[in-house]
């Protein structure tokens, strides 16, 4: 029995990398992301609370900025429930800093879309958006730190996507051949 971790397609593999050693990294990259998720929820948090906005509700409402979305998109993109994204999308509704539009593509899955008191919401988060972003370049490194550090997690992220696909093809495989 050897133990290599098998090999999965579009995921580069280290070499000679033993069993053991590949769940511990697995363990270590996991912690780190969960550490780095607690604490830029708490920086935006920090950055939103004076404009009137939540993490969550700044994270909602900078998704339709640029063009309305449906909260299924919204929530897809963010990797999130759709009951989450509806949660707070109500919420934004309610505080008059979005809308809820008709959607010509469905019928029934409204779009949503900011508002000018939503868009000046978001505005106000900007000064403190741009220190903090010169702040964390200068603490990684310089610009091309901070962009090697946004390509490495963005890989992550599709090397992510690349898995699951690959499971809900087998899962569906599986079914069918059940």
């Amino acid at each position: 029995m050897s133990d290599q971790t098998p090999r999965t397609p579009d995921v580069p593999r280290t070499p000679n990398i033993g069993t053991r050693a590949a769940q511990d990294l697995l363990t270590r990259t996991a912690l780190g992301v969960f550490r780095l998720n607690g604490q830029f929820l708490t920086v935006s948090e920090e950055l939103a609370r004076p404009a009137g906005l939540t993490a969550a509700r700044w994270q909602v409402l900078g998704a339709v900025l640029r063009r309305a979305q449906t909260v299924a998109g919204i929530a897809r993109t963010m990797g999130i429930t759709r009951q989450s994204v509806q949660r707070i999308a109500d919420l934004l509704v309610d505080q008059g800093l979005a809308v809820y539009a008709p959607n010509p593509a469905h019928r029934r899955a409204k779009l949503l879309q900011a508002t000018p008191e939503g868009r000046a919401a978001v505005e106000q988060i900007g000064p403190g958006h741009a220190d903090l972003a010169h702040r964390l370049r200068d603490a990684l490194g310089g610009p091309d730190a901070f962009a090697e550090t946004a390509q490495t997690l963005e890989r992550l992220s599709r090397a992510l996507d690349t898995l699951a696909e690959g499971r809900a093809g087998a899962d569906a495989d599986a079914g069918a051949a059940g």
